[in-house]
């Protein structure tokens, strides 16, 4: 595998928007905001059931080659490239695209480099967190223990801390979501992909 490019659902607009949110190496940057903007690999979840895992030569995607993210990446000695789709709530996914300057003449390449991938995501979800949430980690805490069911009372037992941090840490969180309420805020916090 040569470079890397994942796509994140854009947790502000719509389900088909999609923003980069790593690039490996980075002069590949303009590929990835192209593929981002594309429909390519079904970009709506739930609407194109789009398969967990797929795979093509991008050189021999003839007519597409000639033109957006495939001919960027061509430029740049790719050939092949394997998207793996991690499924969240909401008809959203998270999305991998893994590149190499070999053509793959059958599943069993893209299969090995799947399972590594799958092996290697929970730790690549963390840092894209790490890298892109803009809550603290109390906010983060205090949505997670709404999404498993607790009231604001429950959670500030379990966390050490008043009713009212908490209904605050919650709050917060709403508004740098960008959310009317809890439920939404605990909706977007899924699409960072925070729990």
């Amino acid at each position: 595998m040569e470079a890397l490019i994942i796509l994140g659902p854009d947790p502000f607009s719509t389900e088909e928007s999609r923003l980069v949110r790593a690039v490996q190496p980075a002069n590949l940057l303009l590929a990835a905001q192209t593929l981002a903007k594309s429909g390519d690999f079904g970009v709506a979840w739930d609407d194109f059931m789009a398969p967990l895992v797929g795979w093509e030569d991008i050189a021999d995607a003839i007519p597409e080659a000639t033109q957006g993210w495939r001919m960027l990446c061509v430029g740049h000695g790719l050939q092949s490239v394997l998207r793996i789709a991690f499924p969240m709530t909401g008809g959203r996914a998270f999305e991998c695209y893994l590149f190499s300057s070999l053509k793959w003449h059958d599943q069993n390449d893209a299969a090995q480099l799947a399972w590594s991938a799958f092996i290697k995501w929970p730790a690549l979800k963390q840092a894209l967190i790490q890298a892109h949430s803009p809550l603290s980690p109390r906010e983060i805490e205090c949505l997670k223990l709404a999404f498993k069911g607790l009231t604001a009372r429950e959670s500030s037992e379990k966390m050490g801390c008043t009713e009212r941090t908490v209904t605050f840490h919650i709050a917060n969180a709403s508004t740098k979501l960008r959310a009317d309420n809890k439920l939404a805020a605990i909706q977007r916090a899924c699409w960072f992909g925070l729990f």
